[in-house]
């Protein structure tokens, strides 16, 4: 039985974003957070049109950006045309594949 050669540049060294097309149609879920409140289930039944809910982020403070729900950068909010949209501010490093800011 003939043992299958692996291919020249196919170790795990690193490699360019060209040698990775295969995975680029991947679909991957992105979500931009705009920030977080804890509350109680009676305050949610009382929520309505024109209700207000104060989040924990403060006016200026960055966006979080997460793909998959992992954190993968950072953001700030600007208007494009008639739509919002995010400005990448900073794209976090991910050390030895784990990720500090992945949300739980």
């Amino acid at each position: 039985m003939a043992t299958p050669r692996a291919e020249p540049g196919t170790g795990s060294g690193p490699r360019s974003i060209d040698s990775l097309a295969f995975v680029m149609d991947v679909p991957v879920e992105l979500t931009v957070e705009l920030g977080r409140k804890k509350t109680r289930i009676g305050d949610v039944l009382r929520l309505g049109p024109g209700s207000v809910i104060e989040l924990n982020k403060g006016n200026g403070e960055p966006l979080d950006i997460y793909v998959n729900d992992r954190l993968v950068a950072r953001a700030e909010a600007v208007v494009v045309g008639e739509r919002y949209g995010v400005r990448i501010t900073e794209v976090l490093v991910v050390d030895d594949g784990k990720c500090s800011g992945q949300r739980t």
